[in-house]
This record gives structure tokens, sequence and C-alpha cells, in this order.
């Protein structure tokens, strides 16, 4: 299978390589920022875009410049947020390759040339963001805003890769089944959106616990959240009943090999969210389960708006009845 994929990687022009690649450095950064709640490493850097003062930081409290308490330094948290810092810059001079490598689509193509400039604003609004959050120590609204964005930056840059690549896409639906799964994709992907939106408030508050003069125990966290967090798991269901739902459809309705696979990576990766959920609230908050979590809910997201493009275009295309 991984031959399959790299075969198929290197039948890409240039534009499709780097967009692509760009989209995967991209849940990439989720994944390390997942990494940087999980160890509490998000003021590792107090400073920005400096860290203590240096564009490399250091790595022993001696070499410290004046001015900055030690008590501050933690060489692997400050390490932590520095690389996702650097990951972040890599990431943005993809995203500027991207654009620039989709001039070409101007004529023939021009929503991949919008697309690609759309993740370019993005991205540098995203950046004096993550140097807001800095500022202003963590700000819980600030942190969803942040993340909120990085999903949309991922989302933008698919849809460029899709836009440029759909013409190799041959995909034929009976018109009912391609209205069932489009309107069950949609709906499952506005309620996954609501699902992590209700996720980041319950981030939020345990935020707020993190952060009070005497904080309660690891273990005591989401007991103390209250009705937001019972809402979240509660809608957890909704999420699971309408992934069922797209699953029936793509494996059942339409017998093509590309649905069947996206559609089972969807419901396989909603029992997954469901499961380290359910061991986030029952385990005390086990940082390995947060970054999974978090970088869960990335891909979910990612493969849920694959399929609705991927169905919408199979909709351009005569019915084959």
């Amino acid at each position: 299978m991984a031959l399959v994929v790299v075969q198929n990687y290197m039948k890409l022009n240039r534009y499709q390589k780097v967009a692509l690649t760009t989209v995967g450095a991209t849940i990439f950064l989720i994944f390390i920022g997942g990494l940087v709640r999980a160890s509490g490493a998000g003021l590792g850097c107090p400073d920005w875009p400096r860290c203590f003062g240096m564009w490399i930081p250091p790595t022993a409290v001696s070499d410290l410049p004046a001015g900055f308490d030690a008590t501050q330094f933690n060489v692997l948290k400050t390490w932590t947020e520095y690389i996702n810092r650097l990951i972040g810059v890599i990431i943005g001079l993809l995203i500027v390759a991207t654009f620039v490598l989709s001039i070409p689509y101007r004529k023939k193509e021009p929503s991949v040339v919008y697309s690609s400039g759309a993740a370019l604003v993005l991205v540098l609004i995203q950046g004096w963001l993550g140097g807001q959050v800095v500022i202003t120590g963590l700000s819980e609204w600030l942190i969803t805003l942040h993340m909120l964005l990085a999903m949309i930056i991922m989302m933008t840059l698919i849809y460029a890769v899709f836009k440029a690549s759909e013409q190799q896409l041959e995909l034929r639906i009976p018109p009912k089944t391609r209205r069932w799964l489009l309107g069950s994709g949609l709906l499952l992907l506005v309620i996954t959106f609501v699902q992590l939106s209700i996720g980041t408030q319950v981030r939020e508050a345990i935020d707020l616990l993190k952060n009070m003069d005497r904080p309660p125990a690891r273990n005591l966290w989401i007991s103390k959240v209250g009705p937001v967090d019972e809402l979240h798991r509660s809608f957890s269901w909704a999420v699971l009943l309408s992934g069922t739902l797209l699953f029936y459809v793509a494996r059942r309705r339409t017998g093509k090999p590309l649905l069947n696979k996206l559609g089972s990576w969807i419901f396989g990766l909603i029992l997954l969210q469901i499961a380290t959920g359910a061991g986030l609230y029952y385990l005390g908050i086990p940082p390995v389960y947060q970054v999974i979590h978090l970088v869960g809910v990335a891909i979910l997201i990612a493969l849920e708006f694959i399929l609705v493009l991927v169905v919408n275009r199979a909709g351009e295309q005569p019915d084959t009845g």
C-alpha cells in the first residue's frame, strides 16, 4: 500500500506535490501543538517572536540572558515550544510556495489560485495570532481561535489540492445515492465542527481550573468542568449516529472502493475519538490521550471534507444508471 501511495504521489505535478505536502505538514503541526498543550509548554518561550530574547533558545539556565526569571526556564518545554514555532515557519514558507506554484492555474482553474492565496493570508493571521497567545499568557479564547483557524487553513489547502486534481477523478454515483451520501457527509461535517467547538469550551474550562491559585488535582479537572462536559459527551452520540449513516451509505450503497475506504476510515476515527474521549474522562486526562484526541479530530475533519468534495464532484458527471 505504501508503494502505491508513493507511486501516485510521484505522478503529481509540482503544485500538487507541494500543496499535498503542506496539508500533511499542517496536520503534523496540529500534532506538535497537541504535544505543546499536553506537556504544558505553551509558555516554554515566554516572549515573541524570540525565545528568552534569543533566536535560538538556551539549553541551560546559565545561558539565559539578563532580565529573565530562571524559574520560567525548563529546557524540555522551551525546546518543545521552539520546535512548534519552527515548524510553523516552515509551513508558512510551504504555503508561500504553494501560492506561487498555483499561479499557472489562474486561467484554467482560478479557484486553485484563490484558495492558495486565502491559505497564505490565513497563515499570516495565524502567525500573528500565535504571538498574541504567548503575549496574553495563553488566553483561553485565543487558544480556541488559534486551533479553529488551523482547521480552516487545513481545509482551505485540501480544497486547493482537490481543485487542482479533480480532472483526474472519474467517479459516477447514482443520483439518489449521491444525494444521500452528500447529505450525510455534510451533516457529519457540521456536527463534527459543532462537537469540536463544544470541546474547545471544555478545554477553556479546564484551563481556568489549572490557572486557579489552588488548582485541583489533574484527575479532578473533568469532574469540575460542569454542564459543558456533559454536553460534549452527550453530543458524541450525534457524531456516532451521523457517522453510522455515512458508513452505511458509503459501504452498502455505492460499491466504489474509494468511497468504501473513506467511509471506513471516517467511522474508525469516530470510534477512536469516542474511545480517547472516554479515556480522558475516566483516566484523569492522560497527556497522550489529549494528543491523540486533538490529532484525531483534525484527520477526521480532513477525511469528511475530502469525501464531501469527492461526492460533489462525482455529481457533475453523467449518471450511468
